[in-house]
């Protein structure tokens, strides 16, 4: 090849190949209803349980060391949201939020805790155990070692949320189990059918054998104490 079919090479390659190719729109963006379900759906929270009934023992667990927390740290709480202030807002307004954000966790915790238990009622095994020790790790993420403060404590208790995903977890959860409880009930083994009334009842004339009972004048007596002879009275 020339030097010159070279530099020509070149030169083509910073350029376009077509004119289309220049003014080809981008493609059109997905629609919500395209997306696909997994970027749309809330994000699993990291090191929770993915089975939905330890999930949602696990979203208990951590919104019950929430709650738990609240008087412990409410003082250092409300030192820093004194302290910064932001402009045009009332201190009364910003701690009023966590009240009621009290208020809305003690709702979740009975709709959590009302999941679980149609789930271990409908479960053909005991899974309560399993439960148990998932509430206990979500508990654990308030674990705090000895080097954090009563301030970083405070910012990252006002940080938290309660993951999104725990909330229509519990949901679907509670629906299914009650769902499958039923199942489970329809495909049991049917009882016996009850015996003929001629044959459950006795005849009248034929009276059901009592239990054996042993007359108290046959019941053996222990032996009276030996006492002395009495000399007669002469």
């Amino acid at each position: 090849m020339s030097a010159l079919a070279i530099v020509l090479a070149l030169f083509l390659q910073g350029q376009p190949a077509t004119a289309d190719a220049a003014v080809q729109p981008p493609p059109a963006a997905e629609t919500p209803a395209e997306a696909p379900a997994a970027e749309t759906a809330a994000p699993h929270p990291l090191g929770a349980p993915t089975d939905p009934y330890l999930f949602v023992a696990w979203c208990y667990g951590s919104l019950r060391g929430y709650l738990d927390l609240h008087d412990e740290v409410m003082p250092e709480v409300t030192r820093i949201e004194t302290t910064y202030r932001p402009p045009g807002r009332k201190l009364s307004d910003d701690l009023k939020v966590y009240a009621d954000m009290q208020k809305d966790g003690r709702a979740e915790l009975k709709q959590f805790q009302a999941a679980l238990t149609a789930a271990e009622k409908a479960s053909l095994r005991p899974i309560n155990v399993e439960g148990a020790v998932a509430v206990k790790k979500g508990r654990g993420i308030w674990q705090s070692g000895p080097g954090v403060t009563k301030a970083r404590m405070a910012q990252e208790w006002m940080s938290w949320a309660l993951p999104a995903k725990c909330v229509t977890t519990a949901k679907d959860l509670e629906a299914r189990a009650t769902l499958l409880g039923a199942s489970f009930r329809g495909n049991a083994e049917p009882e016996p059918p009850p015996a003929p009334a001629d044959a459950a009842a006795p005849a009248a004339d034929a009276p059901a054998p009592e239990a054996p009972h042993t007359p108290v004048a046959d019941v053996p007596l222990a032996p009276p104490p030996e006492t002395p002879a009495r000399t007669p009275n002469l």
